[in-house]
């Protein structure tokens, strides 16, 4: 299995087909906004992230690109956050059942409600994957997703113990969704294009300020919006399967936007970096066994796909062609999680 694409760390240059990744993902999709402005902050926290410049590294983020080393094209990208917040509010809907009942009525039922929380101070979230549709198959979606596991497993003290994903909820094309037009609109009384973009340009004092304080009942809320709460937008289905594959579960908390499920895991139970394991390196001819690899250093991170056989216990025999994609030579180790 050879595959010309690598993941490694943003750089400056990569601000062009950042912003047209941000075109092409299309509304909703809160972690690659439509804003020069905030894509280039983005960057640069990422590149300082990197180099390890980060005076509280738990504020750290750490954004990865697709590129084809043979073409050079940006294929898609994926990224970590250390910790979700601590220095703005990270505002949820988490949907609790309040028990009705009633001797003298005879009736005996359960309801659902929404309260706002602010639980997740200090998760780390994985997220920003995006990969565009002619760069997709033959794994390469799974190197975007599993490169960050591999990633936090690096320098695991650096990221929160829990892990979160938030997927993208029911959007159309033009950027509306049933669960803001039934409910959010009716307290912010702006769009929900306004609201994602002041969610992701501000430190959220606009939710406190505006959003209902007290359970909102489901079953008060027209069916449209009952319907998507807790699905994910179409284009996050693999992604969301992909998660449960990982450990992740969905716990009954929602995006206050978009109504989007929001999956949680425990960092050191996460699938891949639980099955993976640093290996040395050696140069061969060799098949049978197919994964990832990943240098197993934060500050000079990279990632590809990986083809070779395990030898004893503690080596793994691949192509010259992937350690020089890794930056390493021979005998140099590296992490590696290979397919059951």
């Amino acid at each position: 299995m050879s595959s010309p694409y690598v993941m490694r760390p943003a750089e400056l240059s990569d601000f062009d087909a950042l912003r047209s990744m941000a075109v092409e993902s299309g509304p909703g999709f809160t972690s690659l906004p439509v804003d020069e402005d905030i894509l280039r902050k983005r960057l640069l926290k990422s590149v300082d992230s990197f180099a390890g410049r980060m005076e509280q590294p738990e504020l750290g983020k750490y954004l990865m690109m697709l590129e084809n080393v043979e073409t050079g094209e940006i294929g898609g990208c994926s990224a970590v956050k250390c910790g979700v917040g601590i220095n703005s509010p990270f505002f949820n809907y988490r949907i609790i059942t309040l028990a009705q009942a009633s001797q003298e009525a005879d009736r005996r039922f359960d309801m659902d409600a929404l309260i706002l929380t602010n639980e997740f101070v200090g998760f780390t979230e994985v997220g920003t994957l995006f990969l565009r549709p002619e760069h997709r198959g033959a794994g390469v979606g799974r190197l975007l997703a599993q490169c960050r596991y591999l990633l936090m497993s690096t320098r695991p003290e650096w990221f929160g113990e829990k892990v979160i994903a938030e997927l993208r909820g029911v959007v159309s094309h033009d950027g509306e969704t049933p669960f803001w037009e039934c409910l959010g609109r009716q307290f912010f009384r702006m769009s929900f294009p306004e609201a994602d973009y002041l969610s992701a340009t501000t430190d959220n004092q606009f939710i406190l300020d505006l959003m209902p304080k007290y359970p909102i009942y489901v079953d008060l809320l027209p069916n449209e919006a009952r319907e998507v709460i807790g699905r994910c937008h179409a284009d996050g289905v693999p992604a969301f399967k992909l998660l449960e594959w990982e450990g992740f579960q969905f716990e009954r908390v929602v995006d206050i936007f978009d109504g989007g499920p929001i999956m949680q895991a425990s960092r050191d139970m996460i699938r891949t970096s639980r099955e993976s394991r640093l290996m040395e390196l050696e140069i061969g001819d060799a098949k049978g066994a197919t994964g990832i690899a990943a240098r197993d250093s934060l500050e000079d991170y990279r990632a590809c796909l990986i083809e070779g056989a395990v030898i004893g216990e503690q080596r793994f025999m691949t192509t010259a062609d992937t350690l020089e994609k890794l930056k390493l030579k021979r005998g140099d180790k590296a992490r590696i999680w290979l397919r059951s």
